[in-house]
């Protein structure tokens, strides 16, 4: 994580801003990725290098520096024909499809930015990210008042688990929740020896096999096509292998794994950004399925992270039954951005709009 002196820094670089367009995806991603939020960090060159080549590309990247100093860096994914001037933030789905930019920009870089934007396409997909990114929602705001048409469609609202807070009122993990957990682990050993463990760092790649070996047993193969499977060779497995690569996301990846008699039975998987963990994937063998070993394997997660100075959960979308169970709120909106450059393009919005929004 960089020191608050570099990040000082970065903040005070002297202006005229320098704006150069990189062909591919250059160092200064890692450099930028460094000065961002700690919720940003993981915006890496190797997360958008792993994306490219796991979806698709080509991609190049805007870089705004001072003093010699990266503090923007935007990679663009083209979509369709060059010539069409169309491009998208390349990324994974989860947790979010953002870029990388120095905390505490000055808006004169987001100016900057927006001149050279213009230059490079007509239309700009940012998304899905959430409502206040310290990235996106400037830039988007930037947009706007400089008369960029801006098209948004809601994907879905988040969810977050303050640990910390909740456990300094003294309400989680409450102790009939735990009571309960140690019952199903009581039954759930019945089957076999139980073995509870943590994976990060040097567990990564190899490890994403044993947790595809639990997908493949799951809902997600029997009830659908698998395509969304997150670590499965047929899913989203090529992308989370490529981004592994990099040591600095392998350390930032992090799993629970619970296996009975030495064969995987459960997994929760999270992105692990400071005090903030992205729970991204959790599944189990419906052969233990009577005895909830997620639940169980999530509940020991989610303690464990809490004694390593994790405060907060952010459990995204979707299923909000159980999140909102284990004492997750709804949080801010996950939406997704065209931004539409003035002109001619601009003129276009709002069949762009009915046909984007529709589908």
């Amino acid at each position: 994580m960089t020191s608050h002196v570099s990040r000082a820094r970065i903040d005070r670089a002297p202006e005229p801003w320098h704006v150069r367009v990189a062909e591919g995806l250059p160092s200064a991603i890692d450099h930028v990725a460094a000065a961002a939020p700690a919720s940003h960090a993981f915006l890496r060159r190797a997360w958008f290098a792993a994306a490219v080549d796991t979806y698709g590309g080509p991609v190049r990247t805007i870089v705004v520096e001072a003093g010699g100093m990266p503090v923007i860096a935007l990679p663009l994914r083209t979509v369709g024909p060059r010539v069409a001037r169309l491009a998208a933030v390349p990324g994974s789905f989860w947790p979010f499809r953002s870029f990388p930019a120095a905390a505490d920009l000055a808006p004169s870089a987001l100016d900057a930015l927006l001149d050279a934007l213009a230059r490079e396409v007509r239309v700009l997909r940012i998304g899905p990210v959430y409502d206040g990114d310290p990235a996106a929602s400037p830039l988007i705001d930037a947009a706007r008042a400089r008369g960029w048409k801006v098209i948004d469609r809601t994907i879905a609202t988040s969810f977050l688990l303050d640990m910390a807070a909740a456990q300094a009122e003294g309400i989680w993990p409450r102790n009939s929740t735990l009571r309960k957990n140690r019952f199903h682990e009581k039954h759930l050993a019945e089957h076999g020896a139980l073995n509870w463990s943590f994976l990060t760092g040097a567990d990564w790649p190899a490890s994403f096999d044993d947790l595809a070996a639990i997908e493949w047993t799951s809902w997600i193969n029997s009830r659908t096509d698998g395509r969304d499977a997150k670590f499965t060779r047929s899913g989203h497995g090529a992308f989370w292998r490529a981004a592994a690569a990099d040591p600095v996301l392998a350390g930032m990846f992090r799993a629970a794994l619970l296996t009975v008699n030495g064969r995987p039975a459960a997994f929760s998987f999270d992105l692990d950004a400071d005090e903030l963990k992205y729970a991204i994937a959790n599944s189990y063998d419906p052969a233990f399925g009577k005895h909830s070993p997620g639940k169980l394997l999530y509940y020991r997660n989610l303690v464990d992270a809490l004694a390593r100075g994790i405060a907060r959960v952010d459990w995204g979308a979707g299923d909000s039954g159980y999140k909102r169970t284990i004492g997750a709120a709804a949080g801010p909106l996950i939406r997704d951005f065209l931004l539409i450059r003035p002109g001619a393009s601009a003129a276009l919005a709002p069949l762009v709009r009915l046909a984007w929004q529709r589908r």
